[in-house]
């Protein structure tokens, strides 16, 4: 069946951004005295600012400053987007593949829209995209579909493919009942959601020859 549109996840699947985020907000965090371990981070992925900040507080208690602390790792990232976040494998030829084949392609993040198209931009990979949708429109974060139910659109359902790297990105895929292709990164989602994959791939070249497939 011929595909209309590509759904993409950005951080940690567009960009090599989520370790980045990572060392930045543990050096704010260091300087009041909280200790960001891996584990921590890692559970944070996919989730909107909203969810973070309630997850983050549920960890270090009611008084930890998520503002200031999120605030001040995003400066590290503007800064850092200025020179142009790392694009992750594959994903210039897959977006290459996908413009040249006439597939729609659009941003659903967990983060705000506003630094979506300000990393994309920089990047010199905006122009692939027609729509961003950032967590800030929606008010139930992944795993829950809304946010992918909202960038499909129009579009069928079946004519539609999400890419996403984080556990709770393809809960929310396989939630909203679209076909997903997991490209892990920081962490490969359980074999109990993998299962509901399409398929788990190690970068997005491999993922170009599964849409191919797809389109058979």
């Amino acid at each position: 069946m011929r595909l209309q549109k590509a759904i993409f996840d950005m951080d940690g699947l567009i960009f090599d951004s989520e370790r980045l985020f990572m060392e930045y907000l543990g050096k704010a965090m260091a300087e009041k005295g909280y200790k960001l371990t891996r584990e921590i981070y890692v559970n944070s992925l996919g989730l909107d600012k909203n969810a973070v900040a309630s997850y983050m507080k549920s960890v270090y208690g009611g008084e930890y400053p998520f503002a200031e602390m999120s605030g001040k790792a995003r400066e590290g990232m503007k800064a850092a987007a200025f020179k142009g976040l790392p694009v992750k494998k594959g994903i210039r030829r897959l977006l290459d593949y996908l413009k040249d084949n006439g597939i729609e392609c659009v941003v659903a993040s967990s983060s705000e829209t506003c630094f979506v198209r300000m990393y994309l931009e920089y990047a010199g990979l905006l122009e692939y995209f027609t729509e961003l949708t950032g967590g800030e429109t929606v008010k139930k974060s992944k795993p829950e579909p809304e946010i992918f139910l909202k960038s499909l659109g129009g579009t069928e359902k079946s004519r539609a493919v999400i890419l996403e790297d984080s556990e709770n990105g393809v809960k929310a895929a396989v939630n909203a009942g679209i076909a997903v292709i997991c490209i892990p990164d920081m962490k490969r989602p359980s074999e109990d959601v993998l299962k509901y994959a399409l398929a788990c791939v190690d970068d997005a070249e491999e993922a170009i020859e599964i849409i191919k497939a797809m389109e058979e």
